[in-house]
């Protein structure tokens, strides 16, 4: 069940371990949720079989996969539940409950009425059984540690980090920043009028300085892509290139030389990546205090919004401690390495299926598209 384009997103390195079983048929449907756009042209581009959800709640299944909880209740069938991003950083949203909980982990997303709806919890790393103790501990026994996929194939892939270079159009010497951002009232996208003039004004590209903007796609889901692009494009901001939401974003992290952050997963994920990070927001208040995020708003240095960002990534990179930023990417996944192993084994017992004979290999990141360039209107860059 795919509720939005990062559950989607998420749930494929899941669904892609039953590829070539002859034994499993593969269904997809798309689940009630408010940020749904997007989730149709991605299981199109997968030339995917899509059920409706009317059919898709009145048929049995043998096994159900989720990264979000909104109307799992709802489906017939053993259900196994993933995050749907790193470390478990965000707390829910003000009235969502009684007090805020670690988002995936409280009881809200768990439970319906005094029943737990999944039969399984695949969770990246030992740490999360703790916080589940607290946040919902009739969980507790439906819980499995088994790793992250995305942790995983950054890992399987930082040697290529000069050809996924290549592939982005960057020429020897130049530096790319990538600035990302989550989504939502704390996020660096929310104070974006502030950052992108002066991406453009002070990172010249005759300076070396190749920019890139990755915004979560609950932001294009929420305010459709003809909006984001049009505030982005207006007086001249489309300089910066707009990542699209479809993109994979783990080898534009791998090729980058400096990252822009806020409390977002790929902020996180950076810290695999022998990469400066500087914070452009942290908003703590929405921040879960005991996650790896938490951490790295102490050691990467904050965004000042005075003094010339050049001299901020130089200060940044000349601060870097590769080992401090290690420590926190091992806080990720406690199975590295084994999310594959893991979570197969875990799929077929629920299918009662004898696994392959073969181990599941964890594949390299593909090759990027070439960064897009700026466009042009009436002669000028913008």
């Amino acid at each position: 069940m795919v509720h939005t384009l990062v559950y989607g997103q998420r749930l494929q390195d899941v669904f892609e371990l039953l590829r070539s079983d002859l034994r499993i048929h593969v269904m997809f449907t798309i689940a009630p949720h408010a940020f749904n756009p997007g989730v149709r042209r991605f299981l199109e581009a997968l030339d995917a079989q899509v059920l409706p959800w009317a059919k898709a709640v009145a048929t049995e299944f043998d096994l159900v996969l989720a990264a979000g909880s909104q109307g799992m209740e709802r489906l017939r069938g053993p259900l196994v539940r993933v995050p749907h991003g790193a470390g478990h950083m965000k707390l829910s949203r003000p009235g969502d409950g009684p007090q805020r909980a670690v988002g995936g982990l409280g009881r809200n997303y768990l439970m319906w009425g005094d029943r737990v709806v999944p039969c399984a919890y695949a969770l990246a790393h030992r740490d999360d059984l703790a916080l589940l103790s607290r946040s919902c501990p009739e969980a507790l026994p439906i819980a499995e540690v088994v790793g992250d996929a995305s942790y995983d194939r950054i890992a399987r892939s930082l040697g290529r980090r000069d050809e996924y270079r290549r592939a982005l159009g960057l020429r020897d010497g130049e530096k790319l920043v990538l600035v990302c951002s989550t989504w939502g009232l704390g996020s660096s996208f929310n104070r974006l009028e502030a950052l992108l003039p002066r991406l453009l004004t002070e990172l010249a590209p005759e300076d070396g300085y190749r920019k890139a903007l990755l915004l979560h796609p609950n932001v294009w889901a929420g305010h459709g892509g003809w909006q984001v692009r049009a505030w982005l494009t207006e007086n001249g901001l489309g300089a910066v290139p707009l990542i699209g939401p479809e993109t994979d974003w783990r080898p534009l992290l791998i090729a980058s030389d400096f990252v822009i952050g806020d409390h977002g997963s790929v902020t996180l994920y950076a810290t695999m990546c022998d990469v400066p990070i500087v914070m452009a927001r942290f908003v703590e208040q929405d921040v879960n205090p005991h996650s790896p995020a938490a951490v790295l708003a102490t050691v990467a240095p904050a965004l000042s919004p005075t003094h010339p960002l050049s001299r901020q990534l130089a200060y940044a990179e000349g601060r870097y401690e590769p080992q401090a930023y290690r420590d926190i990417s091992t806080r990720i996944s406690s199975e590295p390495g084994r999310f594959n192993q893991n979570m197969r084994g875990l799929l077929y017992r629920f299918l009662g299926l004898g696994e392959p004979a073969h181990e599941p290999s964890t594949r390299r990141l593909p090759l990027p598209e070439p960064l897009p360039t700026a466009a042009v209107r009436g002669g000028d860059t913008w």
